[in-house]
């Protein structure tokens, strides 16, 4: 089983996101990615909520821990070529700490941010 990406599909940066995590991923098949917006995503996991799921990106896990927003991050980095080493630099607490502040901040102004970038990530996940 895969982990499971479940990102706001409305929003460019994410879309953009989700293309690059696809594009340095260890397999093909290491991550599903899954839309919030989608029928698909109500079904198989009713417990996260869409509001939830607009405020953040959300990862499951093959054993099905869930995890939000910035902590997904250490988690996708590990199943990334090349960027697997970073992961450890979010035990730092001080890592940790900026990047609940960094993600919250992107997250927040996702779509102000989309309109900027919008030309490079015109395409879909």
């Amino acid at each position: 089983m895969s982990t499971v990406l479940i990102y706001d599909a409305k929003c460019s940066l994410c879309c953009g996101c989700m293309n690059w995590i696809k594009s340095h991923s260890m397999d093909t098949d290491t991550f599903e990615f899954i839309a919030c917006q989608s029928d698909e995503c109500k079904s198989r996991f009713p417990d996260i909520r869409e509001e939830a799921c607009l405020e953040a990106l959300h990862l499951v896990t093959p054993d099905g821990r869930i995890l939000a927003g910035d902590k997904s991050l250490p988690e996708i980095l590990c199943n990334l070529r090349y960027f697997r080493r970073l992961a450890i630099f979010f035990k730092m607490p001080i890592i940790n700490l900026l990047s609940y502040f960094v993600y919250r901040w992107i997250a927040n102004n996702r779509y102000i941010i989309s309109r900027a970038i919008l030309p490079l990530t015109r395409e879909k996940v």
